[in-house]
């Protein structure tokens, strides 16, 4: 038997994570606990850690995110709270000058490109006119000076630049559902409408050729997978195929700036990546970074603005990962880091890839997490917590999970799915979740544990089901629907009412609600389906214990959504927690509340499982 593993060594802050180079790659920098908060801290690439300068005082909360602007100054965001009304900030690297750019209230903040070729600005979104719509502005580093550079009309979700950081690309949604590609040759000239498309449909500028001219994009327009093509933008004309997989979307490219040159694309496999080249210099490079790290899987992190020195990210199932500063020249790697030295890889549990296929015939990829070094052959009559992921349209990848590590420790096999509507395995597979919440996407999730009940791994009484955000509605729904197949439940601030769900969401999401409605149910046309897959007006029929876990600030999924559940439960008698966090929103980010959740998570499951 695995010896019982401290819950605080699971969920604790990394040591140290999130490493940077500076541009000219003689600075690192990364983000370590002060006051239990992550800060950011900042060394010289021939020192070690001791003698690093922390930049930033955050004790509120940790630093949501930082970059580089130039050799010389950091940006970095935080929020209030969790309220996910990102402000920008910036302070030198030896930690003066520490200055707030966007720090007005109830106003979001988002980097739209770092425009590396410009000296001393950068390109920020905000939604300061408008909350429902982002406008682009140029910020000046050194003064602070904000520059409007197109007014949103209402409809733009993004904006692009070219390589010589000229505002030239804008999507946007019109009608509620078409997706709207406007494009211009130069800054002078107004946007013009080039290719409308049903939001089904992928057409996405990746980045523009070296000359500027054309456009590497991911597409599925005519076909099922999402490719990767090169096009003209003014045209949305395919002039190339680069690149298709049989079986995946691709994810995403690799540009070189320094060479000019597109090196690779990339699509997530189901555990090994699935990577194919355009350049024999890259795929050179690559192979002699991995002779460094074989039998782990390894990404590049970062890399200075000559493309001489990386940082390497190195990880797998069973550690939180390590970086390490990798020259091209001399071909050395040298140690940065491990992010949490105290996690013993040995004493981890692996994460099987498997397969099964749901009542109409898909096939799903999923993970199966065993105690005690079991295998999929080996494992009997477990008990299990299914563990549906969040989005809905998003994905479970095989590598660490503090979560799945913690569970399987003690003593918990932790089942993952990729029901219909992850991300990844092309349109069909997509389009089969639209209005299947609490129907189909269930049922795929329903048909994995019947499969686990079948190969004899799960104990049939002895199944919880477990989940956060579209993953708590699942939880909620797996509990009401199929109240027979499990002994409890955690819903992780879950939506329990799909028409409150659409009321409450953030004002920036209002531009996509009638695509909402198309993806998940329209609350007047839709609403017999709508009520008859809402948890919390079926909470009669849910008849074992529940954990409810919330954060009071969550912008994405209102408070309400758990206080009906919770409720409608306690009026009924049924055994339900609830934790409410008034300084979280949209999942526990601080480190003693989720100390707090996972301990109650512990206490649950004992009692209940």
């Amino acid at each position: 038997m695995t010896r019982q593993i401290p819950l605080e060594d699971f969920f604790r802050n990394s040591e140290r994570t999130g490493y940077q180079l500076s541009p000219d790659g003689s600075y690192i920098s990364y983000m370590a606990p002060y006051k239990d908060r992550l800060n950011v801290f900042v060394r010289r690439v021939d020192e070690t850690d001791e003698h690093a300068i922390r930049i930033t005082n955050e004790t509120e909360r940790s630093v949501a995110g930082y970059m580089w602007a130039d050799n010389q100054r950091l940006l970095y965001m935080k929020d209030t709270a969790g309220d996910e009304n990102y402000q920008l900030y910036g302070v030198h690297r030896d930690g003066s000058d520490d200055r707030a750019y966007t720090a007005f209230d109830g106003v979001r903040t988002s980097l739209i490109d770092d425009l590396e070729e410009q000296q001393g600005v950068v390109m920020i979104g905000m939604n300061k006119r408008n909350p429902e719509v982002f406008d682009p502005y140029r910020l000046n580093i050194e003064t602070g000076e904000l520059t409007l550079l197109a007014e949103n009309p209402g409809n733009i979700q993004g904006w692009m630049t070219d390589h010589d950081g000229r505002l030239r690309v804008a999507t946007a949604i019109v009608d509620g559902v078409n997706t709207q590609i406007l494009y211009r040759d130069t800054e002078d000239e107004p946007f013009k409408p080039v290719l409308t498309t049903n939001f089904r449909d992928v057409v996405s500028f990746m980045e523009f050729t070296p000359d500027n001219k054309e456009v590497y994009a991911a597409t599925n327009l005519h076909r099922d997978k999402t490719i990767l093509v090169r096009m003209n933008p003014a045209t949305c004309e395919e002039l190339e195929v680069l690149y298709e997989n049989e079986r995946y979307d691709i994810a995403s490219i690799s540009y070189s700036r320094k060479r000019k040159k597109l090196l690779s694309v990339y699509c997530t496999g189901h555990k090994e990546p699935v990577r194919h080249y355009f350049d024999a210099e890259e795929e050179q490079l690559r192979q002699r970074i991995k002779a460094h790290f074989p039998n782990q899987r390894y990404g590049i992190a970062d890399t200075d603005k000559a493309e001489e020195n990386y940082l390497i990210y190195v990880g797998g199932d069973r550690t939180r990962g390590s970086y390490w500063h990798y020259n091209a020249l001399t071909d050395k790697a040298k140690k940065i880091a491990d992010l949490a030295p105290w996690i013993k890889s040995d004493e981890m549990n692996a994460m099987h890839p498997v397969c099964y296929t749901t009542r109409d015939g898909l096939q799903i990829e999923a993970y199966l997490t065993l105690p005690d070094g079991l295998t999929p052959d080996t494992a009997k009559q477990l008990p299990i917590v299914v563990n549906p992921h969040g989005g809905p349209w998003a994905r479970d990848c095989w590598g660490y999970s503090s979560e799945v590590q913690f569970l399987s420790n003690r003593g918990y096999a932790v089942f993952q799915m990729n029901f219909r509507g992850s991300t990844g395995y092309g349109r069909h597979f997509l389009e089969a979740s639209y209005k299947q919440w609490g129907l189909k996407m269930q049922d795929d999730i329903t048909d994995g544990v019947k499969w686990l009940i079948e190969q004899g791994i799960a104990n049939p009484n002895r199944i919880a089901i477990y989940g956060g955000s579209y993953g708590g509605y699942a939880t909620l729904a797996g509990l009401t629907f199929t109240p027979d197949l499990y002994a409890c439940g955690i819903d992780y601030v879950g939506v329990s009412n799909l028409f409150t769900f659409m009321q409450t969401i953030p004002p920036y999401w209002r531009p996509m609600l009638e695509m909402m409605y198309e993806q998940v149910g329209h609350p007047e046309h839709d609403a017999d389906q709508l009520a008859a897959t809402s948890p919390a007006l079926h909470a009669d029929k849910i008849k074992v214990p529940l954990f409810v876990a919330q954060g009071a600030n969550d912008p994405r999924v209102n408070k309400a959504e758990s206080d009906q559940m919770v409720e409608a439960l306690r009026q009924r008698g049924v055994v339900v927690e609830y934790m409410v966090k008034d300084n979280e929103g949209h999942g526990f980010h601080n480190q003693e509340n989720r100390f707090d959740f996972y301990r109650a998570m512990e206490r649950f499951l004992k009692a209940h499982l």
